[in-house]
């Protein structure tokens, strides 16, 4: 059955500040119903369980997002790895299936035009040998966490598909240079650095997409300048660095996890804690803090500098407002250096351990906060700054909820100026799945096909020096 979201009455729609909409940057001018991105059809050849026709759309410019620093009245807006859906029950295991297999990630540029969105063009993400790459999983000891990739006819994607499954001579297909793009940081010398969430890896890419380097957690990459923490190797699988953000100096690259890691397995699952990681990209310097989310098991999707110590982060939820009244759509304003460098504590009764980080009795950070049950977060957060370990502050910028926020998954966040941000949503290629791959159209409230929209909002984004 076709999965449609109605609502009853009208939502809200207060984004735009019509008294700022004069100035001159172009940003400013979209509508308080937002500018819907352009995409074209890439595929109409799979249909849902009622025989209807599912629309893919080439489209998916929401999961990170940067304004272009050679003309902010521009910006960018990247795609995840390409439409898929869950697939639980696969024949050789647990995976996602993939209607476009060589789908390759992009960044789009996209300015405003009349109020318009108009995408001005993409940049193809490539590998070091300038060949496109894929959203298929990597291999086990880069970023790998066992997917396994799936056609939509519930197949496995083989090396070579014409013959017969073989784990030696016809294994399922991978991409070492495959990658999940998450999070977006536009650099003033016209590069780009990725974060995703599996590896997860922080992948530098020149301006016309080829990559020239990157970091993460596998010191047996021979890819890699320096690597995060061994720690992020336990992040949870399609929740790992959804956010990146470059400082205005350009010297320090920060990402945050989307949820709990699996630290050291998935039983601290439901907690409210996860981590920031800041990269000095000139001497690999490492700093890590925690983030406290509002509740277990929300999202953080972006983050985006306001100077070298202060950003603003999404923490969300992945419900729809007509669905769930008390859905979660906020940004906050944080700075790191409210919160401790888990890489400098040395208090009593602590140590840095090689794979799962600062540990507190004996138990890693999620284990701590999680407890016995997960029933009584706040006495692990107590136990944690009665050792002086405490998270980055946060202020609430903006309430999307309450200003009538219709999309599920806001993930992209640009600061157009000290007064406004642009908000841009993932559409999933416009189509979603259950968990036994059984796939359908993606709708919003108002059986309208979700898509892409660029959203400006009223906010207070000064910083006190």
């Amino acid at each position: 059955m076709i999965k449609k979201y109605l609502i009853l009455g009208t939502l809200p729609l207060l984004f735009a500040c019509t008294e700022e909409n004069t100035s001159e940057n172009p940003l400013l001018s979209v509508s308080a119903n937002g500018a819907a991105l352009p995409y074209s059809v890439m595929d109409v050849s799979l249909f849902d369980t009622d025989s209807n026709s599912i629309e893919l759309r080439n489209g998916g410019y929401g999961s990170g997002a940067a304004i272009n620093p050679k003309n902010p009245q521009q910006f960018f807006a990247l795609t995840d790895r390409g439409p898929n859906g869950d697939y639980v029950d696969g024949e050789l295991g647990e995976g996602k299936i993939f209607p476009v297999v060589d789908y390759t990630p992009r960044i789009g540029l996209f300015e405003i035009r009349d109020g318009a969105a108009v995408k001005i063009k993409d940049i193809l993400l490539r590998d070091r040998n300038g060949n496109p790459v894929t959203g298929l999983p990597n291999s086990a000891n880069l970023g790998g966490t066992g997917e396994i990739p799936y056609h939509t006819d519930l197949t496995p994607i083989l090396v070579d598909d014409s013959k017969a499954y073989d784990a030696e001579t016809n294994p399922v297909k991978l991409d070492d240079y495959g990658i999940d793009s998450e999070g977006l940081a536009a650099m003033k010398d016209g590069t780009f650095w990725v974060s995703d969430e599996y590896g997860p890896h922080m992948v530098h890419f020149d301006a016309n997409g080829k990559e020239i380097d990157r970091i993460n957690p596998f010191s047996n990459d021979t890819r890699t300048r320096c690597n995060l923490p061994a720690e992020f190797k336990n992040r949870r699988a399609n929740r790992g660095m959804e956010g990146l953000a470059v400082t205005p100096d350009q010297n320090t690259l920060v990402g945050i996890m989307q949820s709990a890691m699996y630290n050291p397995d998935k039983s601290v699952k439901k907690t409210d804690i996860t981590r920031i990681v800041a990269v000095s990209l000139g001497d690999c310097t490492i700093r890590q803090y925690l983030y406290r989310q509002d509740q277990q098991g929300l999202s953080n999707s972006e983050i985006v500098a306001l100077n070298n110590d202060t950003f603003i982060v999404i923490e969300r939820d992945g419900d729809y407002l007509a669905d769930n009244a008390a859905t979660v759509k906020k940004v906050y304003k944080i700075t790191l250096s409210s919160g401790t460098n888990l890489e400098a504590v040395n208090a009593m009764g602590t140590n840095q351990d090689a794979n799962t980080g600062l540990m507190v009795g004996g138990k890693t950070l999620e284990q701590v906060v999680f407890g016995s049950d997960g029933k009584n977060l706040d006495a692990g957060w107590q136990q944690l700054a009665g050792l002086n370990i405490t998270p980055v502050s946060k202020s609430l910028v903006v309430d999307m909820a309450a200003k009538g926020y219709a999309h599920d998954k806001m993930e992209g966040l640009v600061v157009i100026d000290e007064h406004h941000l642009g908000i841009l949503n993932d559409d999933d290629f416009a189509m979603g799945s259950n968990e036994n791959g059984t796939l359908f159209q993606k709708y919003l409230p108002g059986a309208d096909i979700d898509g892409n929209v660029f959203y400006v909002v009223d906010a207070d984004l000064s910083v006190k020096e």
